[in-house]
C-alpha cells in the first residue's frame, strides 16, 4: 500500500493524472472567490504562505466572518483566516502571525504600508485635470486675443501694404 507507514520508496509514478488543472473559478467567481483570489498573505513564513495560497487555490479558504482573539494581546483583533496573531503583535516580535514561529517572513506586513505610501506621493492626481487648470488655459488664450491682433491679421495686412 502506499499509505502504508514507512513505505516512503515507490517503483511506479502516479497511476492516474488529471488532463486539465483545477480551476476555483471555472463556472464565474464569486464574491467570496474573488476575494480569496485577491487577498495578500503578509506577515507569514514560506510554509504558511504556501498553505493559505493552496487553500485558495482549490476553494479550501473559509475567511473569518467575525475577529478572533489574539494569543499575544488578548484582544479580539485577528482579522484574517487561520492566523492566530493581530498584525501589531506578529510585526513588533517579528513572528509569523498564523503559526507564531519565528522564521523568516516572506512578506513584511510594513511593506505593504510603504508601498502604498510610495504610490500616494508618486502619482499626484493621475490623468485628472482640476477646473482651475481649466481656467488657467483659457484665460491665457483671452489675453492673446484681447489686444485686437491676431496671427492672420498680421499676416494679411503686411501683404496687403506689400502690393
Amino acid at each position: 500500500m502506499s499509505s502504508q507507514k514507512g513505505n516512503v520508496s515507490r517503483s511506479r509514478g502516479q497511476k492516474h493524472q488529471n488532463v486539465t488543472a483545477y480551476k476555483n473559478d471555472k463556472y464565474g467567481a464569486t464574491a467570496q472567490v474573488k476575494k480569496a483570489n485577491s487577498k495578500v498573505h503578509d506577515g507569514l513564513c514560506q510554509h504558511c504562505k504556501d498553505v493559505l495560497e493552496w487553500k485558495v487555490k482549490y476553494n479550501k479558504y473559509k475567511p473569518l466572518t467575525q475577529p478572533r482573539k489574539c494569543v499575544k494581546c488578548l484582544q479580539k483583533t485577528v482579522k484574517d483566516a487561520y492566523h492566530i496573531m493581530c498584525k501589531p503583535c506578529a510585526l513588533k516580535l517579528e513572528l509569523c502571525a498564523k503559526c507564531g514561529n519565528e522564521e523568516e517572513i516572506v512578506i513584511p506586513l510594513d511593506q505593504k504600508d510603504k508601498e502604498e505610501e510610495v504610490e500616494d506621493t508618486s502619482k499626484p492626481n493621475k490623468g485628472k485635470r482640476s477646473k482651475r487648470d481649466d481656467e488657467d488655459e483659457y484665460d491665457d488664450e483671452e489675453d492673446f486675443d484681447g489686444m485686437g491682433i491676431s496671427d492672420d491679421d498680421c499676416d494679411g495686412d503686411s501683404g496687403a501694404e506689400g502690393n
